[in-house]
C-alpha cells in the first residue's frame, strides 16, 4: 500500500525543471493578456473622450511605469480637426501614435510633441501627418518658427491629397497672423497675469460676476465610479477675488444635482435670484449639453429645472449669459437655423426665468466656424465670444462686435495679447469700467493642459485734440498763433502753430470739458469750447480728436495820419480840455454824416507791466466813447480797439536817456471817422 502510494505520488509529481518553463509560459499568457486588456480598455477610454486616462493606459502598455493623471473636460466640447481610429495595430509606432493623438486631444502638448515626432523620425514614411500634428502642438507652444518649418515640410512631402493638406495651409496663414499680432505696437499696452487660485492642482475657468464674490467652474473628483467612466466631473463653486488671488471656494450648492452631470459655464440673473448654467453628460458616446435654470431659496439653489423654452429636439445649447440690464439670455447653440456648427443667439428674459423666443446674433456675430461662450459688456455696449473662425492665432480666439441685438457691428478678433496660440474664452469685464481695464479670460495658453484664468488689463491710448486756426476773412491757415488749452480742473497747455495753422494737445478724459484760447499780434483773441467734428480710433497707440475750425479776426489798427489824435496825462484817462474840444468837433461831423461810424484806439506809453496798461488804454478809449454817447450818439455808431504800449509813434528814450515828450505822445487815443459800419468790433457799454 505504502509501495503503492509512493509509486503514484512519484508519477504525479514533475521534475522542476519542466515546472518552470511552464510557469513561465503561464505569467507571459497572463501578461500578454493584461496587456492587451490594458490596450482595449485605452481603446474604449479614447473612443469616450476621455483622452489624458487613455493615453495613460496606452503609456502602460508601452512600457512598464504606469502613470495616471486625472482629466478636466470642460465645456467647449471642441472637435479638434481629426481623431485616430482605434484598434488594428500593425506594430507598436501605431500604439504610439494613438498616445500622441491621446495628449493631443488632452491639450497636453509638450507629450504629444514628443510622440510625433518619434513616429516621423522612425517611419517617415508611414507617419507624415505626424509632422502636421507636431506643427500644431509647436505653434500651441509659441515655437512659431518650428511649427512653421514643419508645416512647410509637411506640404512638401504629404501627397496632394491628404485629408490634411487644407487644414495645413489654413495653420500657415493661422502662424504669419500670430506673427502680425505679435508685433502690434499697442502689446506695451497690456498686462496679462495668471489669476493664482486656491485649488492650485485644479483648472479653474468661466467666472461668472455674482455680487461680491464670483460663480467659476472647476473639476472635482468622484469617488465611486463604473469602470471605464470618468472619475472626474466639473462642478460649480464660488469663490473670491482677494488681492490677485482666488480664494475661499465653496462648492455651489444646487438641490437635486444628478452627479453623472457635468456643471458648468454659470451666470446670474441681474436681481441675483435666478441662476443658469450648463449641465452636459454622455448619451450613446456623445456629448449632450442643456441650459437649467434654479431659483435661489434659503440654503442655496432650488432644484434646476431644464430651460425649455429654447430647448430644441436634438441640439445642444450651452454658456448662458444674462445681460447686466437684464434684458437678454445669450448662449451658444446648434440648433438649425444657425450659420453653421455653433451660433450665438440671445432670448428676452421673462420674470419667472424663462425666456421668449430665440433670435440669431445674425451674420456680423456668427459665422461658418463654431461661436461660444458669449458675454455682453453694456457699459461699452461690446458682445465678446470665444470662435474658431478665421483669421484666428489658434483654437479658439475671443472676438468683438459693438452694438445690441440685431444691430451688432462686424466683428473683430481682440488679437494678441487678449488671444493666444490656444484656445482664449470665457471674458469677463466688470460694469462700469472699459472693456479692457480689468479683464478675466479663460485659457490654455503656453504648456498648460487645462483652462486656466488669466487677468487682462490695457492701459488707456493716448488722447490728442486737433484742429486748425485759420483767418476769418480769407480762411488761410494762420501761422504763428498762440493756442492755449485749459479745463476746470486747472490744466493749462500752450503752443505756437506752424505754416500749416495746425495744432495738437494731449489730454486726458472728457474732449468737451476743455476750451481753448487763440491770441496773435494784430487778431482779436478767440475763446471757444472744443466742439468734436471727428474721432479717430485706428491708431493702436493713440487716439485723434478732430476740433471744429476755429478763425480769428484781425484788429483794426488806425494810422495816425488819418485820424485825430487825443493825448492824456501819465497814468490818467482822464479827458483834457483839448481833448473834449477835438470830441465835439468829431461828434458834430457824426451827426451831420448819420452814416458815419467812429474807431478809436487806446495806447500808453512802455512804462508799466503788459497787463497795467492793456487796462489804462482801454481805459482811454472807453473815455472817449462814454463822452460821445454823453452827448448822444448811438452805441452802434462807436466801437474801439485797446493796444496797451504797442505801437509807439515817438522814441521814448534817445542814446539811452529818458524821452519825456516822445512818451507824451504815445499816451493817446485815436479816433478815426469811416463811412461804412464795422461788424467785427466790440462796442461799449453806456
Amino acid at each position: 500500500m505504502i509501495a503503492n502510494n509512493s509509486s503514484s505520488m512519484h508519477r504525479r509529481r514533475l521534475p522542476l525543471t519542466m515546472i518552470l518553463p511552464v510557469f513561465a509560459v503561464m505569467l507571459v499568457n497572463i501578461a500578454s493578456s493584461q496587456s492587451r486588456n490594458s490596450l482595449a480598455l485605452a481603446d474604449q477610454y479614447f473612443e469616450a473622450g476621455e483622452y489624458l486616462t487613455a493615453a495613460g493606459l496606452y503609456e502602460q502598455y508601452l512600457n512598464p511605469v504606469v502613470k495616471e493623471k486625472g482629466n478636466t473636460d470642460f465645456p467647449l466640447n471642441i472637435k479638434k480637426n481629426r481623431a485616430a481610429t482605434t484598434g488594428h495595430y500593425t506594430n507598436r509606432l501605431d500604439i504610439v501614435y494613438k498616445q500622441a493623438e491621446s495628449y493631443r486631444m488632452a491639450r497636453n502638448w509638450m507629450q504629444a510633441l514628443a510622440l510625433y515626432q518619434q513616429c516621423y523620425e522612425k517611419d517617415p514614411a508611414a507617419y507624415v501627418e505626424a509632422l502636421y500634428w507636431a506643427a500644431l502642438c509647436q505653434r500651441q507652444l509659441g515655437d512659431l518658427v518650428s511649427a512653421e518649418a514643419g508645416i512647410d515640410r509637411f506640404l512638401k512631402e504629404a501627397p496632394a491629397n491628404d485629408a490634411l493638406v487644407p487644414f495645413a495651409k489654413k495653420e500657415r496663414s493661422m502662424i504669419e497672423f500670430i506673427r502680425v499680432q505679435q508685433a502690434r505696437p499697442d502689446s506695451i499696452l497690456f498686462r496679462v497675469g495668471k489669476l493664482d487660485n486656491a485649488f492650485a492642482d485644479r483648472g479653474v475657468f468661466a467666472p461668472a460676476a455674482a455680487g461680491d464674490h464670483f460663480v467659476v467652474t472647476s473639476t472635482v473628483m468622484d469617488s465611486a465610479v463604473a469602470e471605464g467612466t470618468n472619475p472626474n466631473h466639473n462642478r460649480l463653486f464660488t469663490a473670491r477675488l482677494v488681492n490677485g488671488r482666488l480664494e475661499h471656494f465653496e462648492p455651489l450648492l444646487i438641490q437635486g444635482i444628478d452627479p453623472s452631470f457635468n456643471q458648468g459655464a454659470a451666470s446670474l440673473s441681474a436681481d441675483g435670484n435666478t441662476l443658469y448654467f450648463t449641465q452636459w453628460n454622455k448619451e450613446n458616446g456623445v456629448m449632450v449639453s442643456s441650459i437649467y435654470y434654479a431659483k435661489k431659496s434659503k440654503n442655496g439653489w432650488a432644484r434646476p429645472v431644464m430651460l425649455t423654452s429654447i430647448k430644441k429636439p436634438g441640439a445642444n445649447s450651452k454658456q448662458p449669459f444674462c445681460s447686466p440690464d437684464g434684458k437678454y439670455l445669450f448662449f451658444s447653440t446648434d440648433r438649425k437655423g444657425g450659420l453653421g456648427g455653433y451660433d450665438i443667439w440671445y432670448a428676452p428674459l421673462k420674470a419667472d426665468g424663462s425666456t421668449g423666443e430665440a433670435v440669431n446674433a445674425g451674420t456680423a456675430v456668427n459665422s461658418t466656424g463654431n461661436e461660444q461662450a458669449p458675454f455682453y459688456h453694456v457699459h461699452s455696449g461690446s458682445l465678446v465670444f470665444a470662435s474658431d473662425r478665421m483669421p484666428g492665432m489658434g483654437g479658439l480666439d475671443l472676438f468683438v462686435a459693438k452694438g445690441e441685438g440685431a444691430s451688432f457691428q462686424a466683428a473683430e478678433n481682440m488679437g494678441a495679447p487678449v488671444n493666444s496660440a490656444g484656445d482664449d474664452a470665457y471674458f469677463f469685464a466688470a460694469e462700469g469700467k472699459g472693456l479692457l481695464e480689468q479683464a478675466i479670460v479663460s485659457s490654455d495658453r503656453g504648456s498648460e493642459c487645462c483652462l486656466a484664468t488669466y487677468t487682462v488689463s490695457k492701459s488707456p491710448k493716448k488722447k490728442f485734440i486737433t484742429g486748425l486756426i485759420r483767418d476769418c476773412v480769407d480762411n488761410a491757415p494762420m501761422a504763428e498763433a498762440e493756442v492755449i488749452i485749459k479745463n476746470n480742473e486747472g490744466m493749462v497747455k500752450s503752443m505756437v502753430t506752424g505754416a500749416d495753422g495746425t495744432y495738437s494737445f494731449e489730454i486726458s478724459g472728457d474732449a468737451s470739458q476743455y476750451f481753448l484760447v487763440v491770441n496773435k499780434e494784430s487778431y482779436n483773441p478767440k475763446e471757444a469750447g472744443v466742439q468734436v467734428e471727428s474721432v479717430d480710433e485706428s491708431g493702436m497707440l493713440e487716439d485723434r480728436i478732430a476740433n471744429t475750425a476755429l478763425c480769428i479776426e484781425k484788429r483794426i489798427v488806425l494810422k495816425v495820419e488819418n485820424v485825430v489824435s487825443v493825448y492824456f496825462d501819465f497814468d490818467r484817462y482822464q479827458l483834457k480840455p483839448r481833448a473834449m474840444q477835438q470830441l465835439d468837433s468829431i461828434y458834430t461831423i457824426l451827426e451831420t454824416e448819420v452814416t458815419a461810424s467812429l474807431q478809436i484806439s487806446g495806447y500808453t506809453d512802455g512804462l508799466g507791466s503788459v497787463e497795467y496798461n492793456q487796462i489804462l488804454s482801454d481805459k482811454r478809449a472807453r473815455a472817449c466813447a462814454e463822452y460821445l454817447l454823453g452827448k448822444g450818439l448811438d452805441q452802434s455808431r462807436i466801437s474801439f480797439e485797446s493796444f496797451g504800449a504797442c505801437c509807439p509813434v515817438e522814441m521814448e528814450a534817445i542814446n539811452g536817456r529818458d524821452n519825456p515828450d516822445g512818451r507824451a505822445m504815445n499816451r493817446r487815443a485815436l479816433l478815426h471817422i469811416v463811412r461804412e459800419h464795422l461788424s467785427n468790433v466790440t462796442h461799449p457799454q453806456k
